[in-house]
């Protein structure tokens, strides 16, 4: 037997040969591919720098979020928004609190709860007093500078107004 005989009846040898080709086919493809020059980039954005029209002929058309309103009542929501978050979280600190303290003597928590609104109370009413007693021993006096021919007779008028109540009643005291 001769050697070309052997070789041609060895089973997968003629696949073995296929893939070897494909093989250096791919890799010869791939070299090709790498020198040759890059493609140009394709750009990925565009800004139009024409002028935007100050009046369009489209129609208004509602976005996304809130809903359009006026500045002070987009404020006003905000300030809603916040109160509301504002009152949950003053609620559930007091719920815990209640909650805590469910087996404490309930006229000790009252006490407990009153003490601090009677000093305050107590305090305002101190400090008005206080104020009263300042304004009422202050000596009051007034001087006076003229020039030319003055009356003999003077006369000198306060006016103090209170207000007071829930339907503002207002008095005036006059004093001379």
């Amino acid at each position: 037997m001769d050697r070309t005989d052997r070789t041609d009846r060895t089973p997968g040898r003629e696949a073995a040969a296929a893939r070897a080709a494909d093989l250096i086919a791919d890799v010869e493809a791939a070299l090709a591919e790498a020198t040759s020059p890059a493609p140009a980039p394709v750009p990925t954005a565009y800004r139009d720098t024409s002028p935007v029209p100050a009046v369009g002929t489209a129609l208004p058309v509602a976005q996304p979020g809130r809903a359009p309103m006026s500045q002070r009542a987009t404020d006003a929501s905000a300030l809603m928004l916040a109160a509301g978050a504002g009152t949950l979280m003053a609620g559930t600190g007091a719920g815990a609190a209640l909650w805590a303290l469910g087996g404490v003597d309930p006229l000790t928590l009252a006490l407990a709860a009153g003490a601090p609104v009677a000093v305050i109370a107590a305090l305002s009413r101190l400090v008005r007093r206080a104020g009263q007693a300042a304004s009422e021993t202050a000596p009051v006096t007034h001087h006076h500078h003229y020039s030319g021919p003055v009356d003999a007779r003077q006369e000198h008028h306060t006016t103090a107004p209170t207000t007071r109540g829930f339907f503002a009643r207002t008095t005036m005291r006059t004093g001379r």
